[in-house]
């Protein structure tokens, strides 16, 4: 009888698990990667979201363990969620996050998840993760600023006189190279762990940091070399073939670490069922992948054109910074918003407009960080309030 109760339990809390992941492509992974290309035009709203599920999906399978980890493990110390718990705290954010799909209003999934995680975390007799709450605030704070600060210098430098574009573009195309040589993979590393294109040419040659350098450089200057040829070729075609796939690379890290915020309160229950991570991975690579096909474009059309209307140039600085913010929090395992990181980047480029604020909407913007901010407090109230509502039951 325990192990069937207990296989109904995870089965239950697997079910919360997909709706999560539904409702994360529907919103933040499914819509805001292409979101800054729709806007310039130069991807259909309904391809959009086609390509963001095939890319989500794989970013899940090959990136998404160290978010997943830290999700289920990591968020409060001294207990282990149970399958009331996870059923629970996946349920309470999908449905916030629901509601602001069907709004329009972009919900913050990272806050709502880590709210409830937390929140029935504590309603269990757990302690506070001070050093890891330091971490995810760091980054949660900083978002705004360092992704709308480099969305709009870079912006700029695409808009200035003095800089032609045949030379901007490459170069912006050999950072994106070095951010590739470190991104961690689990095919570059033995086992279940993970480990960049770097890490992996540098072992060819016994190790050391010159090696590791030398595999940096390469990748930078072959993708500079490949878009500096495509700009002397076709300038309007190698603007949008490097806008594009930049969305690519975004969606990617958008499964890489969403994922991890629809399957992290499963991670306690794994073990006694012996479920290999991998395999949930993918499942909830494909939860994602279903709801970036059937509810992403909703919020696709909100963020591309209700905070800014951006071209090309201001597209591809709202989407480096968010690559780079993306990546690094796949690296270091801290659940971060999608929404928070693009909608900062697309109003940083937005204010880069020579009419200055003209293009961004300010009414948006605040209704938006009032939603983030409501989603954290509510989550962890009612996320520890509906815990022990059971408990007394």
């Amino acid at each position: 009888m325990v192990a069937t109760g207990g296989l109904v339990t995870l089965a239950v809390s697997g079910v919360a698990s997909l709706f999560m992941a539904w409702a994360i492509g529907a919103g933040s992974s499914g819509s805001t990667p292409f979101a800054p290309a729709v806007g310039a035009n130069a991807i259909s709203v309904m391809r959009a979201g086609f390509l963001v599920g095939i890319l989500g999906l794989l970013g899940a399978t090959l990136q998404g363990a160290n978010v997943t980890e830290a999700v289920g493990t990591e968020l409060v110390g001294g207990v282990e969620l149970s399958a009331v718990a996870a059923t629970i705290a996946l349920l309470l954010a999908a449905a916030l996050v629901a509601v602001g799909i069907f709004t329009g209003y972009p919900i913050a999934t990272a806050f709502t998840v880590t709210g409830a995680v937390v929140g029935v975390g504590m309603a269990m007799g757990g302690d506070p993760a001070w050093g890891k709450y330091a971490e995810i605030a760091t980054l949660w704070i900083g978002t705004p600023f360092v992704g709308g600060g480099v969305a709009y210098a870079v912006a700029r430098l695409l808009r200035a006189d003095s800089i032609a574009e045949s030379t901007a573009i490459p170069a912006l195309g050999g950072l994106i190279g070095i951010i590739l040589a470190n991104v961690q993979f689990v095919f570059f590393a033995p086992g279940d762990k993970q480990g960049s294109f770097a890490d992996a040419m540098s072992s060819q040659f016994g190790g050391g940091t010159l090696p590791y350098l030398g595999a940096v450089i390469l990748l930078a200057v072959a993708v500079w070399g490949l878009l500096s040829y495509q700009v002397r070729h076709n300038p309007t075609r190698a603007q949008r073939q490097f806008l594009l796939t930049l969305g690519g690379l975004v969606a990617f890290s958008a499964g890489g670490s969403q994922v991890g915020l629809a399957l992290g309160p499963l991670v306690p229950l794994l073990g006694d069922f012996d479920i290999p991570l991998t395999f949930v991975l993918v499942g909830g690579g494909l939860g994602l992948l279903i709801g970036s096909w059937t509810g992403a474009p909703r919020m696709i059309k909100a963020i591309s054109q209700d905070y800014a209307a951006l071209g090309p140039n201001r597209s591809i600085a709202a989407l480096i910074p968010s690559f780079a913010l993306a990546q690094t929090a796949v690296f270091f395992g801290i659940p971060v918003s999608f929404n928070q990181i693009i909608v900062s980047a697309i109003i940083g480029s937005g204010f880069a407009a020579r009419d200055g604020t003209g293009e961004v909407s300010a009414r948006k913007i605040g209704y938006t960080v009032f939603a983030w901010v409501a989603s954290l407090a509510g989550a962890l109230v009612l996320g520890y309030g509906l815990f022990s509502l059971t408990t007394l039951v």
